[in-house]
């Protein structure tokens, strides 16, 4: 008979609050530093959350030091789960969001990298609240379990099983034999990339502060941003917003083959077939778009403010890859209401919505990889049925893909397709219109931000109802956490002692 181990669990909850208690006091530090009186309250959030996390610990502390996958899926759920109950304490303390729904719903938003939000009034609040709103795409955009992981030998405890359930995508590549190591490479990677844009765009002509909470929210594909229109309210300055769909399209790649870009490996990059797609669907979606834009719709019209600096083409050609690229790798940011474009535009994002970026980037999605194996499976089934008795296995890579492979990435796709309708369904049970409830449910499955109808690109999600929120921000979970994660835990033979 096996029984979870609780102590190592509540331990590592400890661990994740005194994590989140510390990026708190960074967010405090940024308050104190612009003088503002929020500094105090987010200062005490911190001490809060480090404080139930030390005491969790400290009760913990002699634990048995192994883990096993139900723990591992445990530990991930709870641990999004706390994160977000612990996050909501800035917004609440400080009182920028007095209502714990919204509070709650802005956070789950954010360590999800769904970016959607609630707030009408972005610019009115304060740089410590807006940096930790930012903070927590950050966080969440690689993944705060995978951060626990890397330090996690330093307690004595294998870390495989952590990574292996939080790890985005259908896979886990890894850069070393050892998980831990891998983790520390993943971080470098992600906190160098951050470190570059914000220089980049603090050249480009954008404020420091500004310039950190954008970088923060494009290398987490989140899409919080520090102003009321997005990035259109840069649209009068073209290099900020390429240096953004550069940073995007960085994003929505796999981590691992930024790692061999730096080693020199670009072979293996260009031969890399998820790549190809990926770079096939952005170049190829977005200069449709682009043409269509130039000659049928008027961007100036759909835009918050549009002064055509560099010309009507070029204006074309960066609303497009950018819109296109912010809604694949479920960024989020916009420069323009796309929905106001042409109606086959409309449908053709809302058909991007369901792409998602590579696996093992921090995209939401359903991933590219999954499309891929998907299609190939398709085209097999021909195949199979002309020769019954041939072994005709799916490749990817040039690799015969085990079976349970193609089973699991065949039963998330009906997982996912059915996990949108009940979303859709059940928002369209609170009284909201078809465009609106299949526009929120896909938005927040996907980790995308923006959506159709009433949650389109110029509205948020301020005006659902409270437990429209609370399924919002579960749909938001469940598909940050690729369904099986958290959904398993619903299911009696995972409690079963066996």
């Amino acid at each position: 008979m096996l029984r979870l181990n609780y102590k190592i669990i509540t331990y590592i909850m400890g661990l994740l609050l005194v994590f989140n208690g510390g990026f708190m006091l960074i967010s405090a530090v940024v308050s104190a530093i612009y003088s503002e009186a929020e500094a105090a309250q987010i200062f005490t959030s911190s001490l809060v959350a480090m404080a139930i996390g030390g005491l969790l610990m400290a009760l913990t502390r002699n634990h048995v030091k192994e883990l096993g996958k139900k723990e591992g899926y445990l530990i991930v759920t709870l641990g999004w789960l706390i994160m977000a109950f612990a996050g909501t304490m800035p917004y609440i303390f400080t009182g920028a969001i007095d209502n714990y729904t919204d509070a709650f719903f802005e956070t789950m938003s954010g360590f999800t990298t769904t970016g959607a939000s609630v707030v009408n009034d972005i610019e009115a609040m304060s740089k410590g609240i807006l940096f930790w709103r930012s903070l927590t795409h950050w966080i969440g955009g690689m993944g705060i379990i995978v951060l626990a992981v890397a330090i996690l030998p330093l307690l004595g405890i294998g870390g495989m099983q952590l990574f292996a359930a939080e790890a985005p995508g259908p896979s886990a590549d890894k850069l070393h034999p050892r998980i831990t190591d891998t983790a520390k490479r993943l971080w470098l990677i992600y906190v160098g990339y951050t470190a570059a844009e914000t220089v980049l765009l603090r050249i480009a002509g954008m404020g420091w502060f500004d310039a950190v909470n954008h970088a923060l929210s494009t290398l987490s594909t989140g899409g919080f941003s520090t102003k009321n229109a997005s990035i259109a309210y840069w649209n009068d300055n073209p290099w900020i917003q390429w240096i953004i769909i550069i940073f995007m399209f960085i994003a929505g790649m796999n981590f691992v083959m930024s790692y061999f870009g730096f080693k020199g490996n670009f072979k293996r990059i260009f031969q890399d077939i998820e790549f190809k797609w990926y770079s096939s669907f952005v170049l190829g979606f977005s200069s449709l778009a682009a043409l269509l834009i130039y000659f049928q719709a008027d961007v100036s019209i759909s835009s918050i403010e549009h002064p055509m600096v560099w010309g009507e083409f070029e204006s074309a050609v960066r609303h497009s890859f950018f819109q296109v690229l912010a809604i694949i790798t479920t960024t989020g940011f916009v420069t323009a209401d796309y929905t106001l474009w042409t109606p086959f535009l409309t449908i053709m994002f809302f058909g991007l919505f369901f792409v998602g970026g590579s696996a093992g980037s921090t995209s939401g999605g359903m991933k590219v990889m999954r499309h891929i194996i998907l299609i190939r499976n398709g085209i097999m089934e021909f195949k199979r049925t002309l020769h019954p008795n041939a072994i005709l296995p799916i490749r990817y890579n040039k690799k015969a893909l085990p079976n349970t492979v193609v089973f699991n990435i065949l039963g998330f796709f009906i997982l996912y397709m059915l996990s949108f309708i009940v979303g859709a369904v059940g928002l369209a049970a609170l009284g909201l219109d078809f465009d609106t409830a299949i526009g929120g449910a896909l938005s927040s499955l996907g980790n995308v931000g923006p959506a159709f109808g009433d949650l389109g690109p110029v509205n948020n999600f301020a005006g659902l109802p409270a437990i429209g929120k609370w399924w919002c921000a579960f749909l938001m979970l469940i598909g940050r956490l690729e369904l099986f994660t958290v959904l398993i835990l619903l299911t009696p033979f995972f409690w079963r002692n066996r």
